[in-house]
């Protein structure tokens, strides 16, 4: 694959980072369970959450691909940090930087490209994953502004976050064309959190409910004009996918790259186990997923660069490379044998944190129907 110098410089530069950084710190920060506020911190001097948005609005005035290949080499150190920063660059900011106010901007989002605040996306609720159609949190239309009642559940950062983008049902009748997203600060009155939920894996990325009990918020905290919430929403949706494939392609990375050192530090019966066939097998079909997901990943990421319409695209490059996760996640703990299932080592972490990529961006039982109609039938 042909990349640009600005590609290679990137990848180069966050790859020493997370070498250097991320990856001796790694399972200290997992084992610890708490945001890593000072990883997220030292990121965000790094001008990586800004790479979406242009120099003269506070950016870095990157583009998807370079988006993905910072959340492929962050995936690589530790999955929990490149959801986090995925979150931070893309859904927990975009629509405020599009649709807020510039009073909205300076507050929240220019903090937030410096690792400030600590942004959020509600998305899901208890009756609404998959079906959005069937979103209950009402926003209510009154002279002053908004009134906000519901719940959201499963939100990434919501035990931290400084401010939420939240989608809201302003007319029940209208369904899809009734959806809307609102910006609310954390310190709102009648916001309400959670403890974290106690998880699987990425146990550093918290997650949380949060309830909206008679939430007053002024007219312009409407993110986007009346009735186009679902549009705005599937106008990121390609770029949502295609960033889980590159946190995919990542964690792929790091199970190879282990799979490879032990099984020539390994010896049985007089050799390494890299000498063995069935050991080979297993690096041989992790290696050749993971170049495909590469491939398929940074097509589609080309592709949204290029203002190339690419949902069917960008939705296989998911399916593949988290499918691809997973397996390299359960064939990294068989080449270690009992030590993957040893805490000590890398190799559980990448079994358990594969399952979060499942879920993120259209789980695979709502992907697999879409594609094979995209197909032609």
């Amino acid at each position: 694959m042909i990349r640009s110098n600005a590609e290679e410089l990137l990848r180069s530069n966050i790859g020493r980072f997370v070498d250097s950084e991320l990856i001796p710190k790694a399972q200290e920060i997992d084992a610890r369970g708490e945001f890593p506020m000072e990883m997220f911190k030292k990121i965000g001097d790094m001008g990586v959450f800004g790479i979406r948005y242009p120099k003269n609005k506070g950016g870095s005035g990157g583009n998807t691909t370079l988006f993905c290949i910072i959340c492929e080499e962050i995936a690589r150190g530790l999955m929990s940090m490149g959801a986090i920063t995925a979150m931070q660059c893309l859904m927990g900011t975009n629509f405020l930087f599009h649709y807020g106010t510039d009073e909205m901007r300076e507050r929240y989002f220019l903090p937030a490209m410096k690792g400030e605040k600590v942004a959020c996306f509600c998305l899901t609720e208890p009756e609404a994953g998959s079906d959005l159609g069937n979103v209950s949190t009402i926003a209510r239309k009154t002279a002053d502004g908004y009134v906000i009642n519901g719940m959201k559940t499963w939100v990434t950062n919501g035990p931290v976050a400084d401010f939420y983008t939240v989608l809201c049902q302003t007319d029940p009748e209208k369904k899809f064309r009734g959806l809307n997203f609102f910006f609310i600060p954390r310190q709102t009155p009648g916001v309400s959190v959670s403890k974290p939920f106690d998880l699987l894996g990425t146990r550093t990325t918290l997650i949380s409910e949060l309830a909206f009990s008679d939430v007053k918020i002024p007219h312009h905290h409407m993110l986007g004009a009346e009735g186009l919430g679902m549009d705005n929403l599937l106008s990121i949706l390609s770029e949502i996918r295609t960033m889980t494939a590159a946190l995919a392609v990542g964690l792929q990375r790091a199970a190879l790259e282990d799979s490879i050192r032990y099984a020539h530090e390994r010896a049985q019966f007089g050799k390494t186990i890299a000498n063995y066939q069935l050991i080979q097998a297993k690096i041989a079909n992790m290696a050749v997923n993971l170049e495909a997901s590469r491939l398929m990943t940074y097509k589609a990421a080309k592709m949204i660069d290029n203002k190339i319409q690419c949902l069917k695209e960008a939705s296989m490059a998911k399916y593949f490379a988290t499918e691809g996760a997973c397996k390299a996640g359960d064939e990294v703990t068989r080449i270690f044998g009992a030590y993957g299932y040893s805490m000590e080592y890398s190799a559980q972490r990448y079994y358990r944190d594969n399952r979060f990529l499942l879920y993120g961006g259209g789980t695979h039982e709502i992907l697999q129907p879409n594609i094979a109609k995209w197909v032609g039938l």
